[in-house]
């Protein structure tokens, strides 16, 4: 077009400094740049138009390329640029197409596509301008941006209602194909899957590993923890007791005296070394006196020894021993009282001295006895001896590969909060409650699956899930945030290339509320304070996850009339990210949906 206009001018130029000619040949010769004008708008947009439909098809070509440019070759990139290119490209009039593609991975793939293109002109042949060159190219980028992906599946009895299990794994397999669909470099696409009862099964094959708690003597010396794996699985040298380890100790002993067979009445009762006595609380009330026949202290107390023999009865007749001047008295009182004439034939006083005798009174001289009091010897209990039973625990290999909420036997560890964070386990400090404690339940779930791109292991995995055993959203969520940052169970996720972003998320995929935890609920009550415990700790869980900048989707599978799960919209990432379906055929919709979410490309020039 520039050179169409510039020869429009040079042309109008000549006629601008022509002096000669006639009106009708001025006028004829008018009517040519005006042709000429015309004639360039309509090839003009007849250009424009092939150039966008070239621009569209790169587009689409760029995009259908991407998908498999990691596995062609230069050349078959080639071929099929220009196949897909002419394939999508319906402009007939363009000729001369030329196609060029290349392809790099060097911190994200990347598809450059271009094409060239002629078109014959029309009108603007009169100007001297007979071809029109066109040019369009398209890139497409993608896998910049890296995903982690832990998938959270609630696989509880209810699940097994109103074909919930089997709609699961469906759509589960189908997001699967979904995120492997989008990967075009290896370690593009990570995913784990984690299935939750109450319980998660992080795999028997681990039973040698140091970050499972057991309740051994080493990690509780004192053997109080009464429901951890080794207190509960286990044979006693009393048969009778091989219930649990507790019994063991305090029943399936030994008593020193044959007569008593539990702990608790053989240590309380024994041996007085007053005899006749075997029980502790009698014992102490009775004991000997150095003076015989007093059985009780308070008796012996009041006793003794008087050094004369006839006061021995009582300690005031000891102290008060003497002798009188007039014989036949033997108190002070009767002493001091009497009297006697000096002439002894008159014994009254009266008589006495009118017979010119004296009236003597009595003459006490003490000599106190010494007084010994007797002494009491307290008797001695020596109590019977309890030899506790010996508990061999059973062999580690034979746990199925469940595990609890980690922190303490009586709660959760209020300190750490280990059942709420993604700190790995510590066994070397140790902190026995960053452990994850090992239980063998009955429906334990199907064994997790770490971070990887072995899409086959995945589909083994969705394809063994099966329902049973009540909900325990926590200990899922918890676990599955472990994966994606590595721990205990789970190996440490590839390192970071700084050449790539990258996304984690985990999908929380649950049909019911929280029943029952390691410490909470029973698995059947909905709604009670303790479930309103495991909610609390789950939504510390939720915040921590969020805080660490992961993407947290949750969906409610609500086919059973349950109020909607407050707990679950506020874990959520976003409100949109989080979803209430009400029948199982929504489970296929909403992973579909968010798969595509993960997995777009995006078109980038």
């Amino acid at each position: 077009m520039k050179i169409a206009w510039k020869k429009l001018c040079r042309t109008l130029s000549a006629f601008r400094i022509a002096r000669g000619g006639n009106v009708a040949i001025t006028f004829a010769i008018a009517t040519l740049p005006i042709l000429g004008f015309v004639g360039a708008a309509v090839d003009y947009s007849r250009a424009n138009s092939v150039k966008a439909a070239m621009q569209t098809a790169l587009d689409s070509a760029a995009l259908m390329l991407a998908k498999e440019a990691a596995t062609d070759t230069q050349d078959q990139l080639q071929q099929n640029a220009l196949k897909y290119f002419t394939a999508l490209f319906l402009k007939p009039e363009a000729t001369n197409i030329q196609v060029t593609v290349t392809y790099t991975n060097n911190g994200g793939s990347e598809i450059v596509i271009g094409a060239t293109a002629q078109l014959p002109a029309d009108f603007t042949k009169i100007l001297g301008y007979d071809t029109f060159n066109l040019i369009a190219s398209s890139t497409a980028k993608w896998g910049t941006n890296r995903l982690r992906v832990a998938l959270v599946l609630d696989n509880t009895g209810s699940m097994a209602d109103a074909g919930k299990i089997g709609a699961l794994q469906s759509a589960t397999q189908g997001l699967l194909n979904q995120l492997q669909s989008a990967v075009t470099n290896t370690g593009d696409v990570y995913v784990s899957i984690v299935p939750f009862v109450k319980d998660v099964n992080v795999g028997a094959s681990n039973w040698n590993s140091n970050w499972i708690y057991w309740g051994s003597v080493t990690q509780d010396p004192t053997q109080s923890d009464t429901t951890s794996w080794e207190a509960v699985h286990g044979t006693c040298s009393n048969s009778t007791y091989n219930n649990n380890r507790s019994n063991c100790f305090t029943r399936g002993g030994s008593c020193s005296n044959n007569s008593f067979t539990r702990q608790s009445t053989c240590t309380t009762n024994g041996v007085c070394s007053v005899g006749g006595q075997t029980s502790q609380s009698t014992c102490s009330t009775n004991g000997t006196c150095s003076i015989g026949g007093a059985m009780s202290q308070t008796s012996c107390n009041s006793n003794g020894t008087c050094s004369v023999s006839t006061f021995n009865n009582n300690q005031s007749g000891c102290s008060s021993i003497g002798t009188c001047s007039i014989s036949g008295h033997n108190s002070q009182s009767s002493c001091q009282s009497a009297h006697v004439c000096t002439k002894s034939q008159y014994t009254s006083k009266t008589t006495c001295q009118n017979n010119g005798g004296t009236w003597v009174a009595g003459v006490w001289t003490s000599t106190p006895g010494t007084w010994t009091p007797a002494t009491w010897t307290q008797a001695t209990f020596t109590a019977y001896v309890w030899t506790p039973g010996t508990w061999t625990p059973s062999n580690h290999n034979t746990w199925n590969g469940c595990v609890m909420d980690r922190g303490l036997s009586t709660g959760p560890d209020a300190t750490y909060n280990f059942d709420t964070t993604s700190d790995p386990p510590d066994p070397v400090t140790p902190r026995w409650s960053s452990l994850y404690p090992a239980q063998q339940f009955s429906p334990c779930p199907q064994a997790v699956k770490a971070l990887s791109y072995d899409w086959t292991g995945m589909a083994s995995v969705v394809n063994g899930m099966s329902p049973g055993g009540s909900t325990n959203q926590a200990i899922g969520l918890q676990l599955g945030w472990m994966s994606l940052v590595g721990g205990g169970p789970f190996p440490a996720p590839p390192a970071f290339d700084p050449l790539y972003q990258y996304t984690q998320v985990i999908i929380l995929l649950t049909d019911g509320l929280n029943t029952q935890d390691r410490w909470y609920g029973d698995g059947s009550t909905v709604g009670s304070a303790e479930d309103a415990e495991i909610d609390a700790r789950q939504q510390i869980t939720c915040d921590n996850i969020k805080a660490a900048g992961i993407v947290l989707y949750t969906i409610q599978v609500n086919t059973g009339g349950d109020p909607t799960s407050t707990l679950l919209q506020n874990c959520a990432s976003t409100s949109d990210k989080f979803y209430l379906l009400t029948t199982a055929s929504e489970i296929n919709t909403t992973f579909n949906t968010i798969g595509t979410n993960l997995t777009k490309l995006r078109v980038a020039q």
